[in-house]
């Protein structure tokens, strides 16, 4: 029978402990231990060729904006609008699939933009602006119709949770060309999705590549300490370092202790990096007018889209924004009244989402930045309820990309003459993942992870690059 100290012993050992050395090493410690270097699984890492794009930027927009009425006009449901739909329309969230549900124009008109002359809803007047930058993809398909699996299957192409998340499976192959920071990294806006964190957990691959939640622009870390905590630290760090070697004849090689001591040491290397990341002192007036900083209807969002963007700037290689809460809207999900619901969320991610474009273009930033823009899936061109909502609709719905050698000012696919199915070059969710990690230089095929006595990988046996949206 094992003492409470001696298992506290026990599991303080492990190889793991020598990555503490760069951190005792530092000025603050005084460290004077000086072993070979440890293994550093954040370390930035070639891919399996030349990639297009270093980072990327996922602006997840969740509860699933309605492709009808952002970036797929279809003139057939303004001719038709209240009157049954004429077609076998397929069973949705809530909309029975025995009744026949009337067609809902969309409040809103679209015009042509840029030299390509993409068309985009009068809902984002400062994103159609960026359309030669975009790859507006309109064929989009989930398996999924319900938000957590649909959530779960978009961010780790699987519907249950315990599957490592697209973010996770990218610093995983390519590491971080940031020390001071996680390699992905979470701006949380008004809500967790659906499924919980397991949308940006690291499943069965180490600990060290799950998604960090950064909460808010103000407070991002829970239990953040200053720098001048810094002599107390250096006495509990002694103290596991002492546990660590009385131990360490006793216990071998442990992922999780050396995953623990590997979050201490960047827990200590954030304290440094966190101050200077959210003080903004030093941008521009013109920048901050630019996001909408000092606007209460973008202020939220247009701080974790400048994020976003002083944080690709340091070499962080994955982040995700999530949306803002905005009052009267529930995220893009408007079962009811869509029209003020997407105006409110529309309010207050055109601006924010338009400057990040332009922000990243004006630093040479874009070539080497892939941005995604993305739901989990679209919403039906029939109305829900007496109050002009529309229900999930996973059948064919739009997403957009840019940068990072993506061909700008392109549509690709097309969906039927409602907007329910993706009938033109469909793209699944496996598609999406394994384009997005060519860009990056990973063949998704070979990135694999042996667990379960198999080789697991993001696409699992599926996914073909879609070349269509590719620049040359």
């Amino acid at each position: 029978m094992l003492t409470r100290r001696q298992m506290l012993l026990r599991c303080a050992n492990g190889f793991g402990a020598v990555a503490l050395t760069s951190l005792m090493t530092e000025r603050a410690f005084g460290g004077q231990l000086q072993p070979t270097q440890p293994f550093n699984p954040l370390a930035a890492r070639p891919g399996h060729y030349p990639a297009k794009a270093q980072r990327v930027i996922f602006l997840y927009m969740d509860g699933g904006p309605s492709q009808v009425d952002t970036f797929d006009p279809k003139p057939r449901l303004a001719r038709e609008n209240g009157l049954p739909i004429r077609m076998q329309a397929p069973p949705t969230q809530f909309i029975a699939h025995d009744s026949v549900p009337r067609v809902l124009a969309s409040p809103w008109r679209f015009q042509r933009h840029g030299q390509c002359g993409t068309p985009v809803s009068e809902l984002f007047p400062r994103i159609a602006g960026r359309v030669d930058d975009m790859a507006v993809v309109r064929s989009m398909v989930s398996g999924f119709a319900e938000h957590a699996n649909a959530n779960l299957f978009l961010h780790t192409g699987f519907n249950q949770q315990g599957r490592p998340s697209l973010g996770s499976w990218v610093t995983y192959g390519l590491g971080s060309e940031c020390q001071n920071l996680p390699g992905y990294i979470v701006l949380k806006g008004g809500f967790i999705p659906a499924g919980g964190p397991d949308n940006f957990n690291n499943g069965y691959l180490p600990a060290v590549y799950q998604g960090s939640i950064f909460r808010d622009t103000q407070a991002p870390v829970p239990n953040l300490q200053s720098s001048s905590d810094l002599e107390s630290q250096r006495g509990r760090l002694d103290l596991m370092r002492e546990l660590d070697r009385a131990s360490s004849s006793r216990l071998g090689h442990d992922d999780r202790v050396e995953a623990s001591i590997a979050n201490y040491e960047m827990a200590f290397r954030m304290q440094m990096a966190v101050p200077d990341l959210l003080n903004i002192d030093g941008e521009s007036r013109a920048t901050r007018r630019l996001y909408g900083i000092d606007d209460e209807p973008t202020r939220s969002f247009a701080m974790q889209c400048l994020m976003a963007r002083r944080l690709v700037e340091r070499g962080v290689r994955f982040v995700e924004v999530t949306p803002p809460a905005v009052s009267g809207a529930n995220r893009w999900d408007q079962h009811d009244r869509i029209r003020e619901g997407h105006e409110g969320m529309a309010r207050a991610t055109d601006r924010p989402i338009a400057a990040l474009l332009t922000d990243l273009k004006t630093r040479g930033l874009l070539d080497s930045t892939l941005v995604v823009w993305a739901g989990e899936f679209g919403r039906t061109p029939v109305a829900q309820g007496a109050n002009a909502g529309r229900d999930h609709n996973p059948y064919g719905f739009s997403i957009w990309l840019a940068g990072g050698g993506v061909q700008g000012g392109v549509v690709y696919g097309a969906t039927d003459e409602y907007g329910f199915h993706a009938v033109e070059n469909r793209v699944e969710v496996h598609d999406l993942h394994a384009t997005i990690l060519h860009l990056l230089g990973i063949d998704h095929r070979r990135l694999t992870y042996r667990f379960g006595g198999r080789d697991m990988r993001l696409t699992d046996v599926h996914g073909e690059v879609v070349h269509g949206i590719l620049a040359n």
